[in-house]
């Protein structure tokens, strides 16, 4: 009976400064890791709200990596505290990785790509571009898709891994925007009058800037018409209005200054032989003579 008492005796020995010492220390390591983790991501988020290179994306991104880190560190310090070996745990983890980015291997490209988009800033939450055919407002950046707002009122998600593979049109990048508008006009008007009562209608449009200046340009020699190009510049977020308004403005003083949109027209002369030969209408100073 006494070797029996001495050997449980002994047995309660070994745990206590052994077992015992190794579960307290790593419950201890426990808390103070979760306390250090803590620590630090408050110190990182208010670091990151501060720093003007990072957006809220970015800053997000940031704190969690350093989080998933710290997590891994502890977990690995709590193993070796079992007294586990850290070796196989960390061949483990790397296994595990490994199968891991095998098996999502175009999200973790798309994660990459938002890591990009993030920290490059390409566009940024509320610019309007176009991407691979889609159009429309940033409504949010994340990791592994960008959400797209079109102006139906579609959502659209792009994975962040077309969003880089594809041809991308930041529309919002730049504070000024052009506005080009093609104007048919007929061979028989006065082209610098034109101009100037056109240029003279656009430069009054509230949106439109004086630098650059507004222009109008002969664009092209049609077949029955000329083509005047008039061009104006103005703010990026007016750019539709400047658009549409302008269109209207040109149609309104082209109406005011007596002048209709040409029409194609064909002419027939009718040859000696009795055979029809069609060609088009010239300018009055071009046209040659003959029956008709």
């Amino acid at each position: 009976m006494d070797e029996f008492w001495e050997a449980l005796r002994q047995i309660g020995t070994d745990f206590v400064q052994n077992t015992g010492l190794a579960i307290v220390r790593t419950i201890a390591f426990l808390v103070l890791g979760l306390i250090v983790i803590k620590i630090v991501r408050i110190i990182a988020r208010s670091a990151a709200l501060k720093s003007s290179k990072l957006d809220r994306s970015a800053s997000t991104f940031v704190i969690s990596i350093i989080t998933v880190v710290l997590y891994v560190v502890l977990i690995i310090i709590l193993v070796s505290s079992l007294g586990f070996s850290t070796a196989g745990i960390i061949a483990a983890f790397s296994a595990v990785a490994l199968a891991i980015a095998l098996a999502l291997k175009d999200s973790l490209a798309s994660l990459a790509n938002g890591v990009i988009i993030i920290f490059t800033k390409p566009f940024k939450k509320g610019d309007y571009i176009a991407i691979g055919g889609i159009e429309g407002l940033v409504q949010d950046i994340r990791l592994f898709n960008t959400k797209v707002l079109t102006y139906s009122n579609e959502e659209i998600i792009v994975p962040n891994s077309e969003v880089l593979g594809s041809k991308l049109v930041n529309y919002s990048s730049m504070p000024l925007r052009r506005v080009v508008i093609e104007v048919p006009v007929p061979y028989n008007v006065n082209v610098a009058e034109v101009k100037a009562f056109l240029l003279e209608s656009v430069a009054a449009y509230k949106y439109t800037v004086t630098t650059p200046p507004p222009a109008v340009v002969l664009a092209e020699y049609g077949e029955s018409t000329l083509k005047l190009s008039v061009r104006a510049w103005g703010p990026t977020e007016n750019y539709w209005d400047l658009y549409f308004d302008l269109r209207e403005i040109i149609l309104n003083a082209l109406t005011e200054h007596g002048i209709e949109k040409p029409f194609n027209q064909l002419e027939v002369k009718l040859r000696e032989d009795g055979t029809q030969k069609n060609e088009p209408t010239l300018p009055e100073e071009e046209q040659t003579g003959g029956e008709s």
